[in-house]
């Protein structure tokens, strides 16, 4: 336990140093340089044209450039603090808080998650305890897991007609795979010492299923859970920069489309902490269904 607790310590530091280290050098890097203008009239009349140079400079004089595009650490922290200060504004379409924009995606997400459980737990469950249905289904699985989420948006917009709906199509339909393939996994390998107890104990097959083999697989199933929604986060940002009108997706193109880094920073920020956050509760289910054998 000693040794454990020193080396989370030791861990904790480290990340710390890691911060400071790249803090220091994403200040030095947008820190304004120094800029030598040509001697050369020409060159000096080139740069002046293009917009390099202010309009009146002397040559060989030294001009201090304008601060860096990309925000300063300084900077970022201030932005940080207006948009965590009001998260749920709504002053239109292209002007929600930041916390509304999570809120779409997350809400998408989870509906596209959720439906896939429905279907992809059953199924895997059924394909893990039938020899003949994984033989069967198992080849139109590996044809469609390998398919990019992205490459069903065409498809969905086209059938389904609905921006909106066919984002949580995408989600489904990328969620379903990594769920079905290891609730099939786990179940299939349950130890045959456990079924040979169902069938001494002569458990009918629903009390085998749900007492035996549920329990078995658990930490498998929730394994592809996580897989899933790992997946599904990251597709539903794609997705919504493609079709979407609300949503963390849509909030960084649009912010790109403003060029405004700084915002698309922070939302790129937000993106990751809200996908950490989904892995840790999906971590603490794993050890919820786990046990020691």
């Amino acid at each position: 336990m000693i040794k454990s607790t020193a080396t989370k310590v030791k861990g904790y530091i480290l990340s710390l140093l890691i911060v400071f280290v790249g803090l220091g050098f994403w200040q030095f890097t947008t820190l304004p340089t120094q800029i030598h203008a040509p001697t050369d009239p020409l060159k000096l009349e080139y740069s002046v044209l293009m917009g390099d140079l202010p309009e009146g400079i002397q040559p060989g004089a030294i001009v201090v450039s304008q601060k860096s595009e990309f925000p300063s650490p300084g900077d970022f922290a201030n932005l940080a603090i207006n948009h965590l200060s009001a998260p749920f504004y709504d002053k239109g379409l292209n002007d929600k808080g930041i916390g509304i924009q999570l809120g779409y995606s997350i809400g998408r997400v989870l509906l596209g998650f959720c439906l896939a459980v429905i279907v992809a737990i059953p199924l895997g469950f059924l394909v893990g305890m039938s020899a003949v249905l994984n033989q069967a289904l198992m080849p139109f699985v590996q044809i469609l897991k390998p398919i990019s989420p992205l490459a069903w948006m065409p498809i969905a917009l086209y059938t389904i007609k609905d921006s909106n709906a066919s984002g949580i199509f995408v989600i489904f339909i990328c969620s379903m795979w990594p769920m079905l393939t290891s609730t099939a996994f786990g179940v299939a390998n349950v130890r045959k010492e456990w079924r040979n107890v169902a069938k001494t104990l002569e458990l009918s097959n629903l009390q085998t299923a749900t007492k035996i083999i549920l329990p078995a697989a658990a930490p498998t199933i929730v394994t592809g859970m996580k897989i899933s929604m790992g997946i599904a986060w990251l597709v539903i940002v794609a997705a919504e920069m493609l079709v979407g009108s609300t949503g963390i997706g849509y909030f960084v193109w649009n912010q790109w489309n403003n060029l405004s880094i700084g915002n698309v920073v922070f939302a790129v920020l937000m993106i990751g902490l809200v996908g950490m956050m989904l892995e840790m509760l999906f971590e603490r289910l794993q050890k919820m269904v786990s046990y020691v054998e």
